[in-house]
């Protein structure tokens, strides 16, 4: 066997001459002690929870079954009923009290929710308010004894303090509670209703009062509920029934018992229909809607459903809902029930005409790959509520279209594994819900319909997002993570860490056995991120507590880069040696592209251990020309924060070639620079996608110093994601609805930015222009970079194509600016040219726009920018 080391040291000893990176590279941030610490976990195994990542011999966790049965008052919009639940203590400790969730509560104008909702709103702030749970009633139900509560009630936490201690071993005792509450329009966005030209919608949940979970880790686990961290919930059998005006359809969580009371005839003949198809069968039409007569005629219906080893039910009902429904078929050959409840102008075939198709396709695509499937139905419900998950019903927005409405579907379905099958604590580690679905979600949107939905994921392009300087650490409670960086570390920095670890660290084959197996392993188990993380090692066969933690636990960034190109004698013939250096404290595999001038090209893969040396590396690769270029993490799939330095040309610039004239080849590319000085006025209007959301986008310029940009969802009531006025000196912004306060600086740093045709500036006095001596690397294209600082001191930097002349990308050159890449250059009315595709990144994500229609000197005026 050859000694590749000792080859290395060979050639390591001989003289070299290197290409260099040109600027002086900053000062390394790196530790490899800190990286690959020994001592990650905290603790060893224990009876209760294996160091393997398995439930140990003496597991336990305690049970929760219900049985409830509520009154819908469509007139008043409340809920009056009761529920029995029976409570099995099997932990080893004696019970002196019981807590209970009541989630209803943080609808109350003085709930801890409503005080710590910030000014100015936002998804779980309260809109208005009620009362809340309104007790009745609570008995507790011990040995056959019933007896009047004494009980506590604290915000959305309800104690009771039993009389006779619950002991342990399996003992039982029941609560009974009778209790009442305002259905409020708007809950947090997980509850509520919506107004139709037929009819109220309503999304039902939270709707009882729940258990908390007595555990071993916590033992009573009473955070309060104070809206973006979701449940924490114990498993039972549900049984529960619904007594509604007779013209409203009811869905819910499990199997409706009673089909052939609550059900005309036609209605059942066409649901067997459904249960033997393949393609979506109608059960209630929007003729029949509009018609109102559909149902049985009696004042009311109790609609009776049943749930098992759930750890939670919902429903919706209205008497506006079209639905429809198909059969799933599940891998181990047992059958399930697609369906789809919407308001009538919610369908078509571009919105929830397609939404038994996507639930269908989400189950069936989940079930075989990762675990079976465990409830009879699956149900759709397009209402108020913009996304929501309960076991085996999800609320998703009745205006969601598209690949929108695919995206919340398949979405809240694969949340059916992440929490309702593998039951985590929500309220403390919402990413390992929230998380580990968004990456499930990747997975399965890939190969739906050959990838009608999928577009790849520009990791490395979002870096500045993902570590901003306000950046929270996964590992933290939904309710401390800031609100605007709640998406990012509860959902895409965790499904993008698992991402990296199936494939660029562990491979498919190895992470998919390790994850299935740590879903078989807690299923319908509580969980904690360590039995997570040592599930993983163990069944991969891989320590990788270095990648935890980073990950996981820490802020740290990544930055990766190439320092040097070397030739042994400076003959490429006898190979070459790269040097490459590890900047942030971030440690990662390293994936390089090498291309020669001769046209060879060469992918590398690099262990995460390379780094455990130190910051710098150097490999030796066999070359048989000089180096054109190499490029670390050509595919984008790592966040480097700094993929700038991620290449390193060997090819110096043209002689002769200058700044002024890239800058003069961009003019002509685009039109002449006379052209473009006749560009009074210029409307762009572009559609694209923004984190699985369609979203659109209209810009207007007039010159010298106006613009207006605004940024909207339409499936979302036209929210607005961003929005720009600037006029003059003057800057107004928004972010996600909501005003947002713009500094001195970034002021100078926007009007710069959104100047209709800078480079008709450059030549201005004030201006200054630098070329960078050697080629770059924009998505594998060599790539002039032209560095402007303008008069006010900004500095931005321009990539151009030295072929076309066109712009290819720019960056303001200052910490945490985001890229925005250009392509698909097109002419427009008066010969102009504008890239009619475009990238950039909006608060965390990435958006590829395209251009659906751009015009030239509208005859805009002042009033369009006020």
């Amino acid at each position: 066997m050859r000694n590749y080391q000792k080859a290395l040291l060979l050639l390591l000893s001989v003289g070299t001459y290197a290409a260099k990176a040109q600027d002086a590279p900053p000062a390394s941030k790196y530790d490899q002690h800190k990286v690959f610490s020994p001592l990650f976990y905290p603790e060893k195994g224990n009876l209760f929870r294996s160091a393997s990542g398995t439930p140990g011999p003496r597991y336990w966790q305690n049970r929760a079954d219900y049985k409830i049965d509520v009154a819908l008052d469509t007139l008043k919009h409340r809920l009056t009923g009761s529920v029995t639940i029976t409570y099995t203590n099997n932990s080893p400790d004696n019970l002196d009290f019981l807590w209970l969730q009541l989630d209803q509560n943080i609808i109350r104008r003085d709930s801890r929710g409503q005080a710590t909702s910030v000014v100015e709103g936002g998804r779980f702030a309260n809109v208005g308010f009620t009362n809340g749970f309104e007790l009745k009633g609570v008995t507790v139900i011990n040995k056959g004894k019933a007896e009047k509560a004494n009980y506590l009630v604290n915000d959305t936490r309800m104690q009771i303090r039993l009389k006779d201690t619950l002991r342990t071993g399996g003992a039982k005792l029941q609560l009974k509670i009778d209790y009442a509450y305002d259905v409020a329009e708007y809950g947090t966005d997980r509850t509520g209703r919506l107004k139709t030209p037929q009819g109220w919608i309503y999304d039902i949940a939270q709707w009882y009062p729940r258990m908390e979970v007595y555990d071993d880790v916590s033992g009573w686990n009473t955070i309060p509920y104070m809206g973006a961290s979701e449940f924490y919930l114990e498993y039972g059998n549900f049984d529960y029934t619904i007594t509604a005006p007779a013209s409203l359809v009811v869905v819910g969580s499990g199997e409706l018992l009673n089909p052939t009371e609550v059900l005309t005839p036609t209605a059942l003949k066409r649901l067997a229909a459904a249960r033997a198809s393949d393609k979506t069968v109608m059960i209630k039409d929007s003729a029949e809607v509009l018609a109102g007569n559909a149902y049985l005629k009696k004042p009311t219906l109790t609609w009776h459903f049943a749930c098992k080893n759930s750890r939670d039910v919902a429903w919706a009902a209205s008497k506006a809902f079209v639905w429809d429904a198909a059969r799933i078929n599940l891998s181990n050959g047992k059958k399930a029930l697609a369906q789809s409840v919407y308001p009538i102008t919610s369908g078509g075939v571009r919105a929830w005409g397609r939404s038994t198709e996507y639930v269908k396709a989400s189950i069936e695509l989940y079930s075989g790959k990762w675990f079976e499937y465990t409830y009879p139905v699956a149900t759709n419900v397009g209402g108020p509520v913009s996304g929501m998950e309960y076991p085996g019903i999800v609320f998703c927005s009745h205006q969601s279209v598209g690949g929108d409405l695919w995206n919340v579907t398949n979405h809240e379905f694969g949340h059916n594994w992440f929490p309702m099958i593998v039951g985590s604590n929500e309220r403390k580690y919402a990413w390992m819900d929230e998380g580990f679905n968004t990456f499930i979600n990747k997975v399965d949107t890939k190969v739906f319909n050959k990838g009608e939905y999928y577009t790849k994921d520009d990791v490395q392009g979002g870096a500045a997002y993902m570590f901003s300087p306000n950046a929270d650490a996964i590992m933290n409670t939904p309710d401390v993570i800031q609100n605007d960086y709640l998406g990012n570390a509860a959902y895409e920095k965790p499904a993008q860490g698992l991402m990296i670890l199936r494939e660029q660290i562990l491979g498919e084959e190895r992470f998919d056995y390790a994850f299935k197996k740590y879903i078989k392993r807690w299923a319908f188990k509580h969980p904690t991120p360590w039995d997570f993380f040592h599930s993983m090692d163990n069944a991969a066969g891989e320590d990788l507590s270095w990648f935890w933690n980073q990950w996981f636990l820490q802020t740290w960034k990544l930055d990766q880069g190439v320092k040097e190109i070397g030739y042994p004698d400076n003959d490429p013939s006898k190979g070459s040696l790269i040097t490459i250096e590890n900047l942030e404290e971030m440690a990662m595999p390293v994936t390089a592209l090498i291309v020669e001038e001769n046209g060879k090209s060469s992918t590398i893969k690099l262990p995460a251990e390379i780094w455990q040396r130190g910051g710098t590396w150097t490999f030796a690769y066999k070359s048989t020309s000089r180096i054109s270029y190499v490029t670390l993490d050509p595919e984008g799939v790592l966040p480097d924060i700094n993929p700038d330095n991620n290449s390193l040309s060997g090819q110096p610039v043209q002689q002769g070639t200058t700044a002024k004239s890239v800058i003069d080849a961009y003019l002509n590319a685009v039109g002449t620079e006379a052209r473009l000085k006749d560009v009074s006025d210029l409307t762009v209007k572009s559609d694209g996608t923004f984190q699985g959301v369609g979203v659109k986008l209209e810009m207007k310029y007039k010159t010298p110093d106006k613009f207006y940009e605004n940024m909207i969802a339409p499936s979302y009531n036209n929210f607005v994601i961003t929005g720009l006025v600037i006029n003059g000196d003057s800057v107004r912004m928004k972010q996600y609805n909501a005003d947002a306060k713009v500094s001195a600086d970034t002021k100078k740093s926007i009007i710069n930015r959104y100047k209709l045709f800078p480079e008709l500036d450059y030549g201005k006095t004030g201006y200054k222009l630098e070329l960078a001596p050697d080629m770059q690397v924009v998505n594998g294209k060599l790539a002039y970079l032209v560095t402007v600082t303008t008069p006010n001191g900004i500095r931005v930097k321009q990539w151009y194509d030295p072929k076309t002349g066109y712009k290819l990308k720019r960056v303001t050159d200052s910490p945490g600016a985001t890229p925005t890449e250009y392509g698909d250059y097109q002419t427009i009315n008066t010969g102009i040219k504008i890239p009619y595709s475009e990238k950039i990144f909006v608060a965390g994500g990435l958006v590829e726009f395209k251009v659906t229609e751009a015009t030239v000197n509208k005859g805009l005026t002042n009033e369009d920018f006020k």
